[in-house]
Order: structure tokens, then sequence, then C-alpha cells
């Protein structure tokens, strides 16, 4: 039987500035707006929906301030996942609802939460890889390094995974996810023209081809203020098992952005690359080997 799923990501801009509006009206806006449009979603049939990451709020990161803490909230159970929970049962939609994490007072992590078609809570994904890098991405500010794996949801319409923002720059991931089952990788993401625009359709395709899975990619668009970091340039997009773009945003609008996979096509693709039959994880050790060896050293060394 042919297995086709119809996938939706949201792109949205925030144009609530933190001089202007407190950072709880900022919330209730972003949650309103993302609201309008995963009803739009429902409306064209989507089936498994992705928001983008930190999608109540600015990309605070742009600045270190404690007061940004104020968005933490418990996965499960915090107050904005129990809302997009519901949604998710009301649409008989699967979700992923990235939001800013607290597991206990000064432990935070940048999470996607994942619901199935029912609202049924299935699991995390906690982002691994936390940069803290000109022009305003200070991310080790806010955020523990992520814990709990690379896990692969079993949702009603397909097995789905999440990578965040800057972990689409390394590949170990990427493969573990393909390894455990994933027929759709989602990053939602948060980046900026002139700084990794010129990799933004180079590396999620790779990974879909290196991987024989597709790939869902999710930008902001608009400038935030009071910061100037740049613009964060849309082109969210869906990239299918053999690199190529299948539909794609535009660079500067909130837009839900639909398209049918045809999951049949993991098959055909992997029938003729058998990177997984021919890859050879006995001789990667030294990937391993090298930083554990250096961890030792400095420990020997103190």
């Amino acid at each position: 039987m042919p297995r086709h799923v119809r996938c939706g990501l949201i792109q949205a801009s925030c144009g609530w500035s933190p001089e202007k509006y407190s950072l709880d009206e900022i919330r209730k806006r972003m949650i309103a707006k993302h609201e309008k449009m995963i009803a739009a979603a429902a409306k064209r049939k989507v089936q498994i929906l992705c928001l983008q990451e930190l999608f109540y709020g600015p990309y605070f990161c742009a600045e270190q301030h404690e007061r940004w803490y104020q968005l933490t909230e418990p996965v499960p159970g915090g107050p904005t996942l129990m809302r997009m929970q519901r949604l998710a049962k009301k649409y008989r939609m699967a979700m992923v609802v990235p939001v800013y994490e607290r597991e206990m007072s000064g432990v935070f992590y940048n999470t996607a939460a994942v619901f199935d078609a029912d609202g049924r809570y299935l699991g995390k994904y906690r982002k691994h890889h936390i940069p803290h890098c000109h022009p305003g991405f200070w991310e080790k500010f806010y955020f523990t390094p992520g814990n709990a794996g690379y896990p692969v949801f079993e949702t009603r319409y397909g097995r789905i995974g999440v990578y965040i923002c800057y972990d689409r720059h390394f590949p170990e991931g990427a493969r573990i996810l393909g390894l455990n089952g994933a027929e759709i990788v989602f990053n939602p993401s948060a980046t900026v023209a002139g700084l990794s625009e010129y990799l933004w359709e180079l590396e999620q395709p790779a990974h879909a081809v290196a991987n024989g899975y597709f790939v869902a990619a999710i930008n902001r668009v608009g400038r935030e203020a009071p910061w100037k970091i740049g613009e964060f340039y849309g082109k969210s997009y869906f990239c299918n098992p053999r690199g190529k773009i299948i539909a794609q945003a535009s660079r500067d609008r909130d837009e839900l952005l639909v398209s049918d996979l045809n999951l049949e096509e993991i098959d055909q693709v992997r029938a003729t690359w058998q990177f997984f039959r021919d890859r050879r994880p006995e001789t990667y050790g030294e990937i391993t080997r090298t930083q554990a060896a250096a961890e030792k050293s400095a420990d020997a060394a103190n």
C-alpha cells in the first residue's frame, strides 16, 4: 500500500520587541499567531506539523540576560505544551513543538516535545550541540547540552526524528536518527543571513542522501528588535531521500508550507544506495577516542 503523509512547517516572524512588550504578552501574541496557522494546517489536512525553534517568542539568545528564564516550562506538562497538546488531539495532527524546557531550577534545555494525532505525549528531543558564537547566538548561557539521545517517535502517520538548529552541522546525530528508524527528520531552526545561508541548502540534503530519509527544515523570518544580528531568512523546505528540495517557503513571509511525502521513496532509494549495509562502524572509533584521550590527558594534568 502507498504510504503518503501530508506534512506542514510553520515559519513566522516575531514583531514584538521586549523593549515595548512584557515577555508574557509576547508569548501570548506568538501563541495566538501560531494557533491561527495551526488551524490553517488542519484545514489543509496536514497530518504531521512542526513549529520553529523556540516558537513562542523571539530568538532571545541574541543577548545574555536571565529575564528569559521566565519562558521555561516543564516538558511535558507546561502550559504552552498543554495548549498545543489539545490542538493536536482536536485536529488529529501529530505535532513537533519546540520550547524552552525547565528540568529543575537552573537546569534548562532547548527541547522539542512530540505529540501524536490523539494528543498523546510521545516524548522529547533535547538539542545536543549548543552554539556560542558571533553575531549573537549565545546559547550556552541558556541551555544545557541534550542528554536524552536521538529518539525516534512512532506517530500515527510515520516515524519521525528531531534535530534542532545547530545540530544540523553535525552528521553523527543525523546518522543515528537514520539507524534508529526515522523516516522524516524535522529540524526547527533560527538562523540568519550572512552566517549560515550558504549552508542551508547543502547540509541537510546531504543528511537526507546519506541516510535515505526525508528532511523538513524550518527557519523563522524577519528582523527582531532590539537586536541587530541580521535577518532570519525563512526558506523552510522539505527534502526527499535523493537530496532534492521538493517544496520551499518564501524568504520573508509568515508561511505554512505543506507537502505530501511518499515514504515508499525511502525503500526505493535504499535499494540503490546501500549506505547502511556498507558502513564500517568498527573503523570509526577514532572519532570518539580522540576526544576521550584529550579528556584523559586533561584529567591527568589536573
